[in-house]
């Protein structure tokens, strides 16, 4: 869900036909069904599916539990927000906050859980959690300072990073644990998070190019200050509250007793 005053930009590669779908199936869901429900639902998918990793130990079999665990977390975190506004039953600021601290805590139970199984290494796994983490902050402050809420990197979202485990996850199980794997494996995700972190440094770069053409240097070159005397002075963006009271309090036409 986007910030209250962001136009929402769905660029990744299946958002058109998720779109669809997901109105499809709000427009079926019986009225008990709630947006906060479904929230809840995704996270015990995540949750779940961490816990499914960490047990793939035992048997690969819990990589197959996994990837259904990690539908059930798609299901409730995408139909969560579609179901509000089908009902048109949107809280955008609840459900803002809501949504964002859940995919953070969904990002790192999976995360940590792969860290947890016997394919991938805990440190690169949750090297894996902070390059994604990374990634979100920098789209939830984009959506404050551009007024765009983008939530994907160019083609890829989060439906496709979903898609990509479970992908892996098949053929992890199909493979079985053994060191070349386990090689093959970290390597994957070692290059995943160099590859999400090469993303957000581009696009950091790009962002702050365009900031500064939107808020340019004032006059007076940087690192001089063209009121020297300033600090005699209170300066402030936005006039304390006290004196816009006392400016509204006062009578139109009265002088200013601070001018005498």
């Amino acid at each position: 869900m986007a910030p209250v005053d962001a136009r929402r930009e769905l660029t990744f590669l299946l958002a058109e036909p998720e779109r669809r779908l997901l109105r499809a199936i709000a427009m079926r869901l019986p009225a008990w069904v709630t947006s906060d429900l479904l929230t809840l639902l995704g996270v015990v998918g995540a949750l779940g599916a961490g816990v499914a990793y960490a047990l793939s130990g035992l048997s690969p079999a819990w990589l197959w539990a996994a990837s259904a665990l990690l539908l059930v977390n798609w299901f409730g975190d995408s139909l969560d927000g579609t179901l509000a506004r089908v009902r048109r039953a949107e809280r955008p600021r609840y459900g803002y906050y809501l949504d964002h601290v859940v995919d953070a805590f969904a990002t790192a139970a999976i995360g940590a859980g792969i860290g947890l199984s016997p394919y991938v290494h805990l440190a690169v796994a949750l090297a894996g959690v902070v390059a994604y983490l990374v990634l979100s902050i920098n789209i939830y402050l984009e959506s404050q300072v551009f007024g765009v809420f983008r939530l994907s990197y160019g083609r890829v979202g989060p439906t496709e990073a979903r898609m990509v485990l479970v992908v892996a996850n098949a053929l992890l199980a199909l493979a079985g644990p053994g060191s070349a794997v386990v090689l093959i494996a970290d390597g994957v995700a070692g290059a995943l998070t160099i590859g999400m972190l090469g993303m957000v440094a581009r696009r950091i770069q790009r962002n702050l190019a365009e900031l500064a053409r939107l808020d340019p240097c004032p006059a007076g070159g940087l690192g001089r200050d063209p009121h020297p005397d300033a600090h005699l002075v209170e300066r402030h963006d936005v006039p304390a509250v006290g004196a816009h009271k006392r400016a509204y309090d006062r009578p139109r036409g009265d002088p200013d007793p601070r001018a005498a």
